[in-house]
């Protein structure tokens, strides 16, 4: 019966929502021009508690070029790790990305490396989007010493300090309150800067997230909360879930803007309205309304709570590689033979990554004492009976 409501539900995810260095055989047959141009998003913003961005988004063929290779290196990286997880060289739990890809590139597109950013366990394209290494993101994947967390955090915890990118959390909504107090920690300093704190429609019925937003708009904090809405939290959809998912209204004082989050430009331009706000004004929420092709995680076939149709639907009509690449070709920067080049140099790219990964070592067994109180304190490990002393933790 879920089924058949949802098959009548379908056609809604088909409609819009209400920089890596280029190799020098392909740079050459591209446009690398700077020179501002403007687009206009395939769909207008839903405000609440505030004025709408303009549609029309000022980019250039640059720009628009690395968001292809970008969210190609992302689509690819996940794939991989889908074949990965099926070798059984991953373990554990595993979200994959793919589908969502425009998300990471408008953001990074719109902020700087010292505006923080916090997300959940789907966090795998936002390491990449922050400049993160792909044999990093592999090695940490397989659980190896290489790895952006040295092999001890797994797919759920990624982690880039110097990136201002504080992971990667395993608890749905655990990192809804944490990125509240990295933008307290930045309006304390004076800092100039905001923390986007990503959260899916799954935890957006936390407790936690309306605690955190009271405080964050009672002090002003610069924290704009993403509610990245691929429609399903787990298994089941927002329509069984949430009786009100318009979730960018959710704040109620608090504006909040709903976006295409399948259309990258739109994502650059809601998160550059949104930074903007947020260091004048306080919190705001952006709704990005997108889809993911996997299933919640590698144990979920994702086709029992949703048909097929729905997810070849959504890759036809909104896919966010596939429009990205019909602008470069519709403006005439780059040619259909030179995107097709540029995807095998990725997927060369990532295969060279994941054969680097495996030659990483396995962390030596001392690593599962450390990182888990101030070091030289001098804690002590015993054994199950109290008296032998297993070992002093670094």
């Amino acid at each position: 019966m879920a089924l058949s409501r949802l098959s009548l539900r379908s056609n809604a995810f088909l409609k819009p929502a209400t920089t890596t260095a280029l190799p020098s055989s392909i740079r050459r047959h591209v446009s690398t021009d700077t020179t501002p141009i403007t687009i206009e998003t395939a769909a207008p913003f839903t405000a609440h508690q505030c004025d709408a961005p303009s549609r029309s988004v000022e980019t250039s063929s640059s720009e628009i070029l690395s968001f292809f290779r970008d969210m190609a290196r992302m689509r690819r990286m996940e794939i991989a790790a889908d074949s990965l997880y099926k070798a059984k060289l991953i373990r554990g739990f595993c979200h994959l990305y793919d589908g969502q890809e425009a998300l990471a590139v408008g953001m990074e597109a719109a902020i700087t490396k010292k505006d923080a950013i916090i997300t959940s366990y789907r966090d795998h394209c936002t390491f990449l989007g922050r400049g993160g290494e792909l044999v990093d993101a592999f090695s940490e994947l397989m659980g190896r010493k290489r790895g952006c967390s040295n092999g001890k955090g797994g797919s759920m915890h990624f982690y880039k300090k110097d990136a201002s990118f504080y992971g990667g959390h395993g608890i749905v909504g655990a990192q809804i309150p944490l990125g509240c107090g990295l933008a307290f920690a930045q309006k304390y300093s004076k800092e100039e800067f905001v923390t986007f704190v990503l959260y899916g429609d799954g935890a957006a019925n936390q407790g936690q997230l309306f605690e955190a937003l009271n405080i964050a708009a009672l002090w002003d904090l610069p924290a704009i909360l993403v509610c990245e809405n691929n429609h399903y939290g787990m298994g089941t959809a927002t329509w069984r879930s949430a009786k009100s998912p318009a979730y960018f209204k959710r704040g109620d004082y608090v504006p909040g803007l709903k976006v295409d989050g399948m259309d990258a430009l739109a994502v650059k331009q809601a998160c550059k309205f949104a930074k903007e706000h947020a260091l004048k004004n306080g919190p705001i929420i952006l709704e990005m309304d997108t889809y993911r092709y996997h299933g919640h995680s590698m144990s979920d076939p994702g086709s029992t709570y949703r048909t097929r149709d729905e997810i070849s639907g959504v890759r036809q009509v909104r896919d966010p590689i596939e429009r990205v690449r019909k602008l470069l070709l519709s403006h005439d920067i780059a040619t259909e033979k030179v995107l097709k080049d540029m995807e095998k140099e990725v997927r060369k790219e990532v295969d060279d990554a994941v054969a680097q990964a495996k030659e990483s070592p396995i962390p030596e067994a001392s690593e599962l004492f450390t990182n888990m109180y101030v070091k030289d304190c001098g804690v002590e490990s015993f054994g199950a009976d109290r008296k032998e002393v297993k070992v002093t933790l670094p």
